[in-house]
């Protein structure tokens, strides 16, 4: 590519190449703009600003807002195996003893799905699909009570976060609709968000967030954690390298469940 474009041919072929690939490497549009560093940085400052995209370590990424909260049943049909996968993965990580926060989502569906039915720990949850689905569960599983809201099947408002304010967890593990560097984590429901907001608020120990890959960089209209307030992220194999680098700079260690690797009690 000419070293003629001006700013503004720059600045739309990136906004091109990020609507088709999401995610783009600052060293790869050096080359594909034959500009230098200097120029593409300011390039991706410039549309940053404009809240088109997000920079990350080494590159950037294209800001996609949800606005709305999706059926359960919509999300559940997203990357299935991934989320499984994840699920095992994540509930490998509660140990014997663990009284644990899991909120509602597809995905933290597959981590209470995935607990050792012998497992000597408590789980606290308003995610009313799951525990539906654990039936004569051999952990002790509570649900913590509140209005039912039907598009994510669960539980929230003032009853929940009464319930909630009379227990302390040493692990939260939590599903998001967004993860960003800038934004952190985000859902699209005010309702949820005081409910997870809450569950992290009461946790006396790890932090543990529950996304596939097509999370990053999705913004969504409430906040529940800044980066800062992650221990840990469990994702998949498709998850951006970059964004694991950007995220360990941040303290948060990225574990990656690996297809066909289900833990299975």
């Amino acid at each position: 590519m000419s070293k003629s474009l001006i700013p503004a041919q720059r600045r739309e072929y990136i906004q091109k190449y990020l609507a088709t690939h999401k995610i783009v490497r600052a060293a790869d549009l050096y080359d594909l703009l034959d500009a230098s560093e200097a120029t593409v940085r300011r390039d991706l400052e410039w549309l940053e600003h404009q809240g088109i995209l997000e920079r990350t370590h080494g590159g950037a990424i294209l800001s996609q807002r949800m606005t709305f909260e999706p059926e359960y049943q919509q999300r559940a049909q997203n990357h299935p195996e991934d989320k499984r996968n994840i699920g095992a993965l994540a509930a490998s990580l509660i140990e014997e003893g663990d009284i644990v926060f899991i909120n509602s989502g597809t995905t933290t569906t597959q981590v209470i799905r995935h607990i050792r039915s012998d497992a000597g720990i408590s789980v606290f949850t308003n995610n009313l699909n799951a525990a539906l689905e654990v039936g004569e569960a051999g952990f002790h599983l509570y649900l913590v009570g509140g209005e039912f809201q039907s598009r994510s099947n669960s539980l929230a408002g003032r009853f929940a976060i009464e319930n909630l304010r009379q227990v302390y967890a040493n692990k939260a593990i939590f599903g998001v609709d967004g993860i960003s560097l800038k934004h952190g984590c985000t859902v699209p429901s005010n309702a949820e968000a005081e409910v997870v907001k809450l569950m992290i608020e009461r946790t006396l120990g790890q932090i543990i967030v529950v996304a596939d890959h097509s999370k990053w960089g999705v913004v969504s209209n409430f906040l529940i954690a800044t980066i800062d307030a992650i221990d840990k992220l469990v994702t998949d194999e498709e998850f951006d390298k970059s964004a694991i680098e950007s995220l360990a700079a941040h303290n948060v260690e990225s574990l990656i469940a690996a297809a066909g690797t289900e833990i299975i009690a």
